[in-house]
């Protein structure tokens, strides 16, 4: 059996998800572990309050793994389990993501899995699969469905902002600086020298910072969905021509959600600040994607 096990915010929620559904079309015996939601030592390590989100999205079906189903893998819960995995680690079959991409996964047969999985290649080959099963509840705001009409009906380019907790010291070390202003500004260069006539939808967790930023007739900034509701504003992403992404997995779903098949994506070099940029092995990675780095270069491959 392979066991995912399932955490972080909902972009990531939905690439765990993904790899749990690559494994499930595999043949594979598959299950997802929910229960760092319910944990709070797992809760209390981040510091952005998350919630399992992947229930409140429509036709999203999966199996839960049983706590004997787990112990099988990695051992119980409590003083017991933990003794074993620190003392046999030999015993326990439990992998954890430690590089970008790790082809090796598909091998197992019996595994309990962690990681975040944000690499394309993963599952790049589904994900007709997954828009299909991945379907957002109907809004009760009338904004969100007038908003989705426009966005259809025009030329229309997502900007996705992301500040918030990444502006916290911890996450600035390791995200913050790479979605700079310059970065940005190339990014929508690139577009409008492809589609002048488009129009950029501004998404962010800073509303005001937005606002300031971007003005003008070329930009809207989509500021109605708070709270509960702000996972609409993946769905708005989905529904643009085009997707400029922040180094957020929840802009990366944006972008792969999208069904225009014509679409151009854009997304940071890097991800982190440990990472480093190879654009050949990103281009394999992620396909069909466009890398602007930090200074605002561009990597795309020439067929584009």
């Amino acid at each position: 059996m392979i066991i995912v096990q399932l955490m972080g915010g909902l972009g990531n929620q939905l690439q765990q998800y993904a790899l749990y559904r690559k494994m499930v079309r595999m043949g594979k015996e598959a299950r997802l572990d929910i229960s760092w939601f319910t944990q709070q030592d797992n809760k209390n390590k981040e510091l952005t309050h998350r919630e399992l989100e992947l229930d409140r999205l429509d036709r999203l079906v999966y199996e839960v793994c049983t706590l004997e189903e787990k112990a099988q893998l990695i051992g119980s819960e409590g003083i017991a389990g933990r003794l074993r995995r620190k003392l046999l680690p030999g015993g326990v079959k439990w992998f954890r993501e430690s590089e970008m991409y790790h082809p090796e996964i598909f091998e197992f047969e019996d595994m309990y899995i962690s990681g975040y999985f944000a690499c394309e290649k993963y599952y790049g080959d589904i994900l007709y699969d997954l828009r299909e099963k991945i379907q957002f509840p109907p809004s009760a705001n009338p904004l969100q469905r007038e908003m989705e009409k426009e966005i259809k009906s025009c030329c229309s380019v997502s900007i996705h902002i992301r500040r918030g907790d990444y502006l916290d010291e911890v996450n600035k070390a390791m995200f913050g600086g790479i979605c700079t202003e310059e970065y940005y500004q190339s990014a929508i260069h690139y577009m409008l020298g492809m589609f002048p006539d488009a129009h950029f939808y501004v998404f962010s967790d800073d509303a005001a910072y937005a606002r300031r930023m971007y003005q003008g007739d070329k930009y809207t900034v989509m500021d109605f969905n708070k709270g509960q509701d702000s996972f609409y504003d993946m769905q708005l992403m989905s529904f643009c021509k085009h997707n400029i992404c922040a180094n957020s997995t929840f802009s990366f779903w944006g972008a792969r959600l999208n069904p225009n098949e014509g679409k151009v994506m854009i997304r940071p070099a890097v991800h982190k600040n440990s990472q480093v940029f190879e654009p050949e092995r990103m281009y394999e990675l992620w396909q069909g994607w466009t890398f602007i780095d930090r200074a605002g270069e561009i990597f795309a491959r020439e067929e584009r």
